[in-house]
């Protein structure tokens, strides 16, 4: 097999390949071996017909298309090898010769990696970030631990005020005329949540159980159901009941019934070590992507559409897979949002660029600093994973492909490299 590069243009490059007779022929003859079945000749058992039999009745080129799909990938990928490419996409091939008793030649055009021209990455200066916990963050979690620990009592004595929950119908409607998803029965509703239409929920305090309430509101300008967005709504209200939260006393019971502490002083002190080793875990990744984002800015790389396209590509299967857990999918997705799909794919399609321009820089930094993934830390990453999974380190790796394995590898590898740029970074 020979080869050699005819034309490199920015990231497409042509490629020549060349097949010897005697390759062709072996793939000729599989072919023969593998289809023979299908022929029935007169004369002849089914799929007992010589070859030269069929090539005569069919044609000399009958098993030339699929010897040819048969000897071209290892072919192509003898070529990538020989010429250190790095494909991206699928290539466009064309046959440029073929005859009996002669070298087979290929032309392919591949779209390939784009080579990064890296700026200053070592030792940059950002901005510096910290993260410090208050007894105000701590009071704040015990309220919140508190609220989601309270019983809920009807109240029949008194009208709806802020922090009741109410249990309301209602209709909705625009223009005087009702709207699609503006009705619901019996649907709880805090006040003060805010999760309805602003200014709804406001006009709710004071009223009193069985009444009814018309409530005036504005849709948002940039309400996500584009048709009712910055529009006037009337809402005619019923609220069936009014409930209130009773909330435990904070004292030391309530710390044994919530945790597995004796006292309130020590379930503090704990709620304390969370919530700073999660602030300290929150500084890190700021900084690891204030410093990384810089480092980006700093390069330059011309991105193939192709690679964003399969970015995109990913961005929304990881979407429709987080959809799953609430029951949803992506189909169900546009329809609530009243999106399409290239709506869908526009709206992603500055993160998915942003995340490829990074990988590729990543990635350009690991090769130039000799950054690699030791087998070490590989099994380290692979037991994390069964751990997350719930499974067995054996039984994780025989499901892992080998492009699955060199994508953990990378992952580290990128890791590895962003520690080295935090670590020489200046926070100033």
């Amino acid at each position: 097999m020979k080869s050699e590069i005819l034309n490199k243009e920015g990231n497409k490059v042509s490629l020549k390949i060349e097949v010897d007779a005697k390759k062709f022929e072996e793939g000729v003859q599989k072919s023969y071996m593998k289809n023979r079945k299908r022929f029935n000749l007169p004369g002849f058992r089914k799929g007992k017909a010589p070859r030269k039999i069929i090539e005569l009745n069919y044609g000399e080129g009958v098993f030339y298309e699929d010897a040819i799909n048969m000897i071209f990938p290892e072919a192509y990928d003898s070529a990538i090898k020989e010429h250190n490419l790095d494909p991206v996409d699928r290539p466009e091939i064309d046959i440029e010769e073929l005859e009996k008793g002669k070298p087979v030649v290929f032309t392919a055009e591949v779209i390939v990696k784009p080579e990064v021209e890296l700026g200053e990455y070592k030792g940059i200066e950002v901005e510096d970030v910290e993260y410090n916990v208050t007894e105000e963050d701590v009071e704040q979690e015990l309220k919140d631990i508190q609220d989601r620990n309270a019983r809920v009592i009807e109240v029949e004595d008194r009208a709806a005020k802020e922090g009741d929950i109410l249990t309301i119908d209602y209709e909705g409607y625009v223009d005087g005329e009702q709207f699609e998803g503006g009705t619901a029965e019996n649907q709880n509703l805090e006040i003060g949540s805010d999760r309805f239409i602003p200014g709804f929920e406001e006009q709710l305090v004071g009223k009193n159980k069985g009444e009814e309430v018309e409530v005036n509101v504005k849709f948002p300008e940039e309400y996500h159901a584009e048709h009712l967005a910055g529009k006037d709504a009337n809402f005619k209200v019923t609220i069936n009941e009014i409930k209130e939260k009773e909330l435990p006393e904070l004292d030391d019971e309530f710390a044994k019934d919530v945790s597995e502490f004796d006292t309130l002083e020590e379930y503090k002190n704990d709620i304390k070590e969370k919530k700073e080793k999660q602030s300290k875990d929150k500084e890190k990744a700021e900084k690891e992507n204030r410093v990384v984002e810089k480092v980006v800015t700093n390069s330059k790389v011309d991105l193939p559409e192709v690679m964003i396209e399969s970015q995109i590509d990913s961005e929304i299967n990881e979407l429709g897979y987080r959809l799953q857990f609430q029951g949803l999918n992506i189909d169900k997705y546009l329809e609530l949002t009243n999106t399409t799909m290239d709506d869908l794919r526009e709206q992603v399609k500055d993160r998915a660029e942003q995340v490829v321009r990074t990988d590729l820089v990543l990635e350009t930094i690991a090769k130039k600093e000799g950054i690699e993934a030791t087998e070490e830390e590989l099994s380290e990453e692979l037991e994390k994973m069964a751990k997350q999974y719930n499974q067995e380190v054996d039984k994780l790796k025989k499901r892992l492909r080998e492009e699955d394995l060199e994508q953990i590898k990378m992952g580290i590898i990128k890791g590895k490299t962003a520690d080295l740029l935090v670590e020489s970074a200046k926070f100033v």
